[in-house]
């Protein structure tokens, strides 16, 4: 009898032993410096905020936290790095529509952008304006849509290269309205405002941060926000439901995740460490002064983002995948 209660706590115990080394990991995390990867080069809006973030978080995590750089296949290196990367929290990535929806449907990927990942927390977003050179003789947007339907294929848009937010977006644009016109790709969202100036192409979805100082320098021509509420950097711009094209919604939303099989009180202390900083007045303007606008409080828990990327993959996926774009 005393054996066989001998080898029933022996096995009660083996049993609770992974679930107490669970729970112990999660009380200690971080045990070591905390990675966030940025899977483009240094300077862009994913690198920027990324930083922002870390200097905050460390504090509220008692551990440093370095950035590292991963270019390369429109950020999909260095979100691989991340899904095969230890689920203990220690290396996390920072992503956006382009690396967490797009991709999916532009690439053969060796992992699985919805199933491969603890999502932490919805960051920010970058709304778009529907802006055109100078030159355009449209006034507001409804002339604009007036003038391509009547000039098809005649219009240029740029675009930071195939399968950006602003190509896709632009093919959206084109099925809603009626018009047809040609994309040019760029290496990027800047060279592309450059020639939009210069008035070498006609029209672009571009986002708020480049496209703002050369909408109040005069130089180029804002028709609306595509989002459904006014820019804070911006509040002038109508959004696209108040110029007449209502729903039509294209943003560069930001957000982070962790490789999948990271515990739940792991996922927990770094969405609050986030949550925290994102509150922070001082990183509320700094973002601001960038253009970026950070989502309300309801929405920044890892439920809310994997709810939010689900939606924008069945919104977009179809889009890509009608219009047969592929990545080069």
């Amino acid at each position: 009898m005393v054996k066989v209660v001998r080898r029933q706590f022996m096995h009660l115990a083996a049993a609770a032993l992974p679930a107490a080394s669970r729970i112990a990991s999660a009380q200690i995390y971080p045990t070591r410096p905390i990675t966030i990867i940025v899977p483009f080069s240094a300077g862009g809006a994913l690198d920027v905020l990324g930083r922002v973030l870390a200097e905050r978080m460390r504090s509220s995590l008692g551990q440093t936290i370095v950035i590292e750089n991963i270019a390369g296949a429109n950020g999909s290196l260095g979100v691989g790095r991340v899904a095969r990367a230890a689920p203990d929290g220690h290396t996390i990535v920072i992503g956006y529509w382009g690396t967490h929806v797009a991709n999916g449907a532009l690439y053969a990927l060796s992992y699985v952008v919805l199933g491969d990942f603890e999502p932490i927390t919805l960051a920010v977003t970058i709304p778009h304006l529907i802006v055109s050179k100078n030159a355009t003789p449209a006034k507001n947007l409804r002339e604009l849509i007036e003038w391509l339907r009547a000039n098809p294929d005649k219009a240029s848009a740029g675009t930071s290269g195939v399968g950006g937010i602003e190509h896709v977006g632009g093919v959206l644009f084109q099925n809603v309205t009626g018009t047809r016109f040609n994309f040019v790709p760029y290496r990027g969202a800047a060279p592309a405002a450059q020639d939009l100036v210069a008035g070498h192409i006609d029209l672009m979805l571009l986002n708020l941060t480049p496209s703002l100082p050369h909408v109040r320098a005069g130089s180029i021509k804002a028709f609306a926000v595509a989002a459904n509420t006014r820019s804070a950097a911006a509040p002038e711009i109508p959004t696209v439901d108040q110029a007449g094209l209502p729903g039509f919604y294209v943003t560069a939303w930001l957000g982070l995740w962790a490789p999948k099989g990271t515990p739940k009180d792991v996922i927990a202390k770094l969405n609050s460490a986030v949550v925290s900083t994102l509150a922070n007045p001082a990183v509320r303007t700094r973002l601001s002064d960038l253009g970026m606008e950070i989502f309300p409080r309801d929405q920044q828990t890892p439920e809310a983002l994997a709810a939010f990327q689900k939606a924008e993959i069945e919104k977009w996926w179809p889009i890509i995948k009608a219009a047969g774009i592929k990545a080069e």
